[in-house]
Formats: structure tokens, C-alpha cells, sequence
């Protein structure tokens, strides 16, 4: 054995023995001791890989907000619960475990979520569930370009509950296209996106009664997407900036009250 080999054995015992004695959860180890360069690591990690994922074909039932079934948008929940979302998303999707698969038959995040997804949670698990670092914040974007990057994003995460459309589902998940519950009021919209929203809402003289979470994204992704959706499906063509959405953050949730009538927006 040479003198690095022995070097390297020697630091390998002592990560160990911080886990064991040092109160550092397994998890902990491997996202620091990992390297973070996706060249040399081709694991998928949490939060490059999975969340997202999450996001898009999971949040509606784990968020914050669930009383029944875990928030897997929060890395340690979903780190502790991750033999069973592998068995739940992969195993029962291949007729090997018993239980109903995840995400549930014929909804549509069902229908959204690929094979290649299903893949890549079970590889994040088999290869030890690592955290990992978040993507680079992006820089500021010009119009346009948030308009491309949150239409991304909408398709991803958003269309899910609101359709592709912006329709939504009637009596469900309130549309988007058209609203005049989000021209009304922009700072109200962004925070919605922030916080996210539980109770009685009512968009274009309809009632809708869900729960929309409040998804893990940046200020950016808060502008771009909320940029992409006041540039399409008839809305009002706004833009959000990343710095109003880093104003709102820090204030408290403003209340749901009745839109204003369209014509005051115009």
C-alpha cells in the first residue's frame, strides 16, 4: 500500500467516525464528500435532478401544506422516505411491489411523468440519495428571455394543475389564461407563487376551492414564470423583476380577497 492510498483510507475512517459520533446525518457525508461538477459525477443528485421532478409531478399532494403524506419538496423528508418513493415511482410502475404506484394512475401527473424521470429518482436513490448543490442562480434576463425560460418552467412544474392551455380544470384548479383574479394584482400573484395558497378563490366568476403549494424557487424562477404567464394565454403582458419578488418575500402574505371587475385593470 502506498503512502496516498493509505492517506486516503485514513480520511475516508475519519468522515466515518464524524457520522457516527459527530451527530452528521449519512446524507450530510456523502453531499460534502461528492463532487459537485456534473463532468465528473454523473449521479443524479436532489436538488439538480429531483426536485424539479418533484415539483412538476409530485407537489399537488407532497408540500408543505399536506396533513397526510410527506413533502417531498424538502430534501430530509424526502431523503428518509426515499426506499419507498423508489419502490412507489419505479417498482410498482414495473408490477414488482404491491402498492399502488406513485404518481397515482390516470392523473395527469401520471400521464406527464416519463420513464426516463422514473429512472432517474431510482438511480438517485441507488446511488445514496445525495443532496447535492442548487443550479447557479442565472443572471438578470431581458424580457424575452424570461418569457422562453418560464415557459420551461410552466410546462415543467406549472402545467401539471393549470394545463398546458392555462385553462385549468373547471371546478378544480382555477384557470390562468384570461384571469382576472391575476391581471388585478401582481404583487398578489407573485406572492401566491411564493407562499403558496389554501381556501376559496374565485377567477373569472367561478369558485375554486384547492391547494396550490408553495414551491422551492428562486427569485428568478419566480419572475420568469409569472413573466411568461402575464405574456401568454391573453393576460395582461406584464413583467415581474427578480427584485420584486425579493421585496415580497420578506413581507407577510397579502389576503385572498374578490378580484376586481376586468374592466378596472384595463
Amino acid at each position: 500500500m502506498n503512502k496516498f492510498q493509505s492517506l486516503n483510507q485514513r480520511a475516508m475512517r475519519q468522515v466515518l467516525v464524524a457520522a457516527l459520533f459527530g451527530g452528521l446525518t449519512a446524507a450530510n457525508v456523502l453531499a460534502q464528500s461528492a463532487p459537485t461538477d456534473t463532468t465528473t459525477n454523473q449521479a443524479p443528485t436532489y436538488l439538480r435532478d429531483i426536485q424539479p421532478i418533484f415539483m412538476g409531478n409530485c407537489s399537488r399532494c407532497h408540500n408543505q401544506q399536506s396533513q397526510y403524506v410527506y413533502n417531498w419538496l424538502d430534501y430530509k423528508t424526502a431523503y428518509s422516505d426515499r426506499w419507498e418513493i423508489r419502490r412507489r415511482i419505479w417498482d410498482s410502475w414495473q408490477g414488482t411491489y404491491y402498492k399502488e404506484p406513485m404518481p397515482v394512475a390516470n392523473s395527469p401527473e401520471a400521464e406527464e411523468l416519463t420513464a426516463e424521470q422514473r429512472q432517474i429518482v431510482r438511480n438517485w436513490v441507488d446511488a445514496g440519495a445525495l443532496q447535492g448543490v442548487p443550479p447557479p442562480p442565472g443572471a438578470a434576463k431581458s424580457k424575452a428571455e424570461k418569457i422562453e425560460i418560464g415557459r420551461h418552467l410552466f410546462m415543467s412544474v406549472c402545467a401539471a394543475c393549470h394545463q398546458p392551455s392555462g385553462r385549468g380544470l373547471p371546478n378544480v384548479f382555477p384557470p390562468l389564461a384570461g384571469s382576472d383574479f391575476l391581471n388585478a394584482d401582481k404583487n398578489r400573484a407573485i406572492q401566491i407563487v411564493i407562499f403558496g395558497r389554501q381556501g376559496q378563490v374565485v377567477v373569472n366568476g367561478m369558485k375554486f376551492n384547492n391547494n396550490m403549494p408553495a414551491f422551492p424557487f428562486s427569485d428568478q424562477d419566480v419572475a420568469n414564470v409569472l413573466t411568461y404567464v402575464y405574456n401568454s394565454f391573453g393576460n395582461s403582458g406584464l413583467e415581474v423583476s427578480p427584485d420584486e419578488v425579493k421585496t415580497l418575500r420578506s413581507q407577510p402574505p397579502a389576503p385572498i380577497t374578490t378580484p376586481a371587475k376586468k374592466s378596472d385593470f384595463e
